[in-house]
């Protein structure tokens, strides 16, 4: 544990007795040495791309950093946790449900998709670097890494793009995808193509009618939100807070959902002054 010498000017000695309860030790009249807890590297790896992954803990919070820069933090996670509650309404019900998990993180979406999933829910995590799937069992056991072990919990190590591609037509209930920093690589360039046009196809044609795709993005992205508005026709972008008490909205998720079929039906049509017209993509979200 580092520590830090402080001078206190002299007005400010009559608050020394809160500061030491505070765990700061006084050393002479209005000087105070601050315990200050370190940042531990827990853990290092490669991307494929060759950057630095790290996992951190400092005071009880875990981080992962790409060449030293916050990727995700475990204090700040009501995102991850609003991404997988986005997904709720369509795998609560239907008794074998199956969702999509593109990046498993600190597994704090795979958390939220499990609390409001049934027992008979099937829920694959693809997460590309191993190491992340090792971490979250040893190092974040407790955290989130638990889950894992959940007998609806399939994980596999590999590019969600590759779980996607081979997917058959309407698979997935729900895929949710919280890659890199969304539609804006950082992790790894090749990201870059889940969001491109042939990706938001290839995410659209793994969602059964009916379902939902929900995608995690660190910023805004017009260009990304008309490419999935154009191939979906329905898209609704989301904010999302960094903690639950935040005052504003830092990160946004883009939500597509995938209509049903249109039913004809043979009783006469309703005249235009009583007609009253449902169409399930214009659900609002929760």
């Amino acid at each position: 544990m580092s520590q830090l010498r402080v001078t206190v000017p002299p007005w400010q000695n009559t608050t020394i007795g809160a500061r030491q309860r505070a765990g700061l030790r006084l050393l002479e009249p209005g000087v105070l040495l601050l315990a200050m807890k370190p940042h531990i590297k827990l853990a290092e790896t490669l991307t494929p791309d060759g950057k630095s992954l790290t996992l951190h803990v400092h005071d009880g919070d875990y981080s992962l950093r790409v060449n030293g820069r916050d990727l995700m933090h475990s204090s700040v996670s009501a995102s991850e946790l609003h991404l997988g509650e986005l997904a709720a309404e369509h795998v609560g019900g239907p008794a074998n449900a199956k969702v999509l998990i593109g990046g498993l993180g600190m597994g704090y979406t795979l958390k939220s998709v499990l609390a409001a999933a049934g027992p008979n829910v099937t829920v694959v995590v693809a997460e590309l670097i191993p190491e992340v799937v090792d971490w979250n069992r040893t190092f974040l056991g407790e955290l989130n890494g638990k889950l894992l072990n959940d007998p609806r919990v399939k994980v596999l190590i590999e590019n969600v793009n590759s779980v996607l591609g081979r997917a058959q037509p309407g698979e997935y209930d729900a895929v949710l995808l919280d890659i890199d920093n969304g539609p804006t690589a950082m992790v790894q360039a090749g990201n870059a193509q889940l969001y491109d046009k042939r990706g938001i196809v290839r995410i659209l044609r793994a969602v059964k009618p009916g379902g939902r795709a929900a995608i995690w993005s660190a910023s805004v992205d017009r260009e990304f939100a008309m490419r999935l508005k154009k191939s979906a026709g329905k898209m609704t972008a989301v904010p999302a807070r960094l903690h639950p008490n935040a005052k504003r909205s830092t990160y946004t998720i883009y939500v597509a959902d995938k209509t049903l079929p249109t039913v004809e039906s043979n009783e006469p049509k309703a005249s235009a002054r009583g007609a009253v017209s449902f169409d399930p993509g214009q659900a609002s979200l929760p």
